[in-house]
Protein backbone atom coordinates (compact mmCIF):
# COMPACT_ATOMS: atom_id res chain seq x y z
CA UNK A 1 0.00 0.00 0.00
CA UNK A 2 1.41 3.22 -1.10
CA UNK A 3 0.68 6.59 1.55
CA UNK A 4 0.35 9.81 -0.57
CA UNK A 5 0.86 13.30 0.73
CA UNK A 6 -2.80 13.70 1.57
CA UNK A 7 -3.27 10.79 3.85
CA UNK A 8 0.69 11.13 5.36
CA UNK A 9 -1.08 14.73 6.31
CA UNK A 10 -4.09 13.63 7.73
CA UNK A 11 -1.59 10.90 9.77
CA UNK A 12 0.46 13.56 11.06
CA UNK A 13 -2.38 16.17 12.17
CA UNK A 14 -4.21 13.08 14.43
CA UNK A 15 -0.57 12.21 16.04
CA UNK A 16 -0.33 16.17 17.08
CA UNK A 17 -4.14 16.33 18.11
CA UNK A 18 -3.71 13.18 19.83
CA UNK A 19 -0.32 15.05 21.73
CA UNK A 20 -1.80 17.81 22.17
CA UNK A 21 -4.90 16.14 24.18
CA UNK A 22 -2.33 14.12 25.91
CA UNK A 23 -0.62 16.65 27.58
CA UNK A 24 -3.88 19.13 28.21
CA UNK A 25 -5.26 15.63 30.03
CA UNK A 26 -2.17 15.24 31.76
CA UNK A 27 -1.51 18.50 33.13
CA UNK A 28 -5.20 19.28 34.11
CA UNK A 29 -5.46 15.68 35.85
CA UNK A 30 -1.66 15.14 37.54
CA UNK A 31 -1.11 16.61 41.12
CA UNK A 32 2.25 17.50 40.27
CA UNK A 33 0.75 20.15 38.72
CA UNK A 34 -1.43 21.94 40.42
CA UNK A 35 -1.81 25.45 41.17
CA UNK A 36 -3.10 27.75 43.70
CA UNK A 37 -4.75 31.10 42.88
CA UNK A 38 -2.66 33.57 45.06
CA UNK A 39 -6.09 35.27 46.86
CA UNK A 40 -9.15 33.23 46.48
CA UNK A 41 -11.42 36.55 46.28
CA UNK A 42 -9.31 39.27 44.24
CA UNK A 43 -11.91 41.38 42.95
CA UNK A 44 -13.47 41.56 46.20
CA UNK A 45 -9.66 42.41 48.12
CA UNK A 46 -8.89 44.58 44.80
CA UNK A 47 -11.92 47.15 46.23
CA UNK A 48 -11.02 47.30 49.32
CA UNK A 49 -6.92 48.15 48.48
CA UNK A 50 -7.25 51.78 49.11
CA UNK A 51 -8.07 51.28 52.61
CA UNK A 52 -4.54 48.82 52.97
CA UNK A 53 -2.50 51.78 51.45
CA UNK A 54 -4.13 54.16 54.25
CA UNK A 55 -3.51 51.63 56.58
CA UNK A 56 0.23 51.10 55.87
CA UNK A 57 0.90 54.63 55.56
CA UNK A 58 -0.45 54.81 59.34
CA UNK A 59 2.50 52.89 60.88
CA UNK A 60 4.58 56.30 60.10
CA UNK A 61 2.84 57.68 63.13
CA UNK A 62 4.90 55.76 65.40
CA UNK A 63 8.49 57.12 66.05
CA UNK A 64 9.95 53.81 65.22
CA UNK A 65 9.32 50.68 62.89
CA UNK A 66 7.95 47.47 63.57
CA UNK A 67 11.00 45.22 63.64
CA UNK A 68 11.16 41.90 62.83
CA UNK A 69 13.99 39.05 63.77
CA UNK A 70 14.36 35.43 64.19
CA UNK A 71 15.27 34.36 67.33
CA UNK A 72 15.48 30.83 68.77
CA UNK A 73 11.39 30.28 69.69
CA UNK A 74 10.24 31.47 66.10
CA UNK A 75 9.88 35.00 64.46
CA UNK A 76 9.43 37.85 67.17
CA UNK A 77 8.26 41.38 66.35
CA UNK A 78 8.89 43.97 68.17
CA UNK A 79 6.63 46.94 68.79
CA UNK A 80 7.78 50.94 69.12
CA UNK A 81 8.19 51.48 72.98
CA UNK A 82 5.30 54.76 72.89
CA UNK A 83 2.55 52.16 71.86
CA UNK A 84 0.29 50.93 74.80
CA UNK A 85 0.11 47.21 74.08
CA UNK A 86 -3.25 46.82 75.82
CA UNK A 87 -4.88 48.56 73.23
CA UNK A 88 -3.71 47.19 70.25
CA UNK A 89 -6.37 44.41 68.80
CA UNK A 90 -6.03 42.61 65.50
CA UNK A 91 -4.74 39.58 63.88
CA UNK A 92 -1.65 38.32 62.45
CA UNK A 93 -1.72 36.23 59.07
CA UNK A 94 1.06 34.38 57.48
CA UNK A 95 0.97 33.28 54.13
CA UNK A 96 3.52 30.66 52.31
CA UNK A 97 3.46 31.76 48.30
CA UNK A 98 4.88 28.04 47.57
CA UNK A 99 1.86 25.91 49.61
CA UNK A 100 -1.62 27.24 50.39
CA UNK A 101 -1.64 24.74 53.05
CA UNK A 102 0.46 26.35 55.38
CA UNK A 103 -1.00 29.40 55.82
CA UNK A 104 -2.18 30.56 59.68
CA UNK A 105 -3.75 33.40 61.65
CA UNK A 106 -2.79 33.91 65.14
CA UNK A 107 -4.28 36.90 67.21
CA UNK A 108 -2.23 39.41 68.08
CA UNK A 109 -1.13 38.37 72.09
CA UNK A 110 1.72 40.91 73.17
CA UNK A 111 4.37 40.36 76.05
CA UNK A 112 5.99 42.93 76.83
CA UNK A 113 6.90 44.85 73.52
CA UNK A 114 6.89 41.43 71.84
CA UNK A 115 4.84 39.56 69.62
CA UNK A 116 6.16 35.60 69.11
CA UNK A 117 5.32 33.76 66.03
CA UNK A 118 6.16 29.86 67.47
CA UNK A 119 8.82 28.20 65.31
CA UNK A 120 6.56 25.15 65.38
CA UNK A 121 4.73 26.66 62.97
CA UNK A 122 7.15 27.88 60.59
CA UNK A 123 8.81 26.50 58.08
CA UNK A 124 12.43 26.87 56.41
CA UNK A 125 11.51 29.06 53.36
CA UNK A 126 9.81 32.30 52.39
CA UNK A 127 6.47 33.91 54.34
CA UNK A 128 4.69 36.75 53.47
CA UNK A 129 3.54 38.51 56.96
CA UNK A 130 0.72 40.79 56.99
CA UNK A 131 -0.62 42.29 60.22
CA UNK A 132 -3.78 44.17 60.79
CA UNK A 133 -3.89 46.76 63.86
CA UNK A 134 -6.22 48.32 65.44
CA UNK A 135 -4.97 51.15 68.00
CA UNK A 136 -6.90 54.03 69.24
CA UNK A 137 -9.72 53.64 66.68
CA UNK A 138 -7.21 53.81 63.88
CA UNK A 139 -6.35 50.48 61.38
CA UNK A 140 -2.45 49.89 61.01
CA UNK A 141 -1.27 47.52 58.37
CA UNK A 142 2.36 45.90 58.66
CA UNK A 143 3.51 43.10 55.53
CA UNK A 144 7.24 41.84 55.42
CA UNK A 145 8.57 39.47 53.03
CA UNK A 146 10.91 37.15 55.69
CA UNK A 147 13.10 34.43 54.38
CA UNK A 148 13.12 31.76 57.88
Amino acid sequence: MKINWGTGLAIGMVLFIGFIMFMVITMSTDDRYDYDLVTEEYYKKELAYQQEIDAESNLKDFSKAILGRKVAEGWQLTFPEEIDVTKLQGKVFLYRPSNKQLDFDLPIEVSGYNLLIPDERLLDGRWNITMALRYNDKDYLYKAEITY
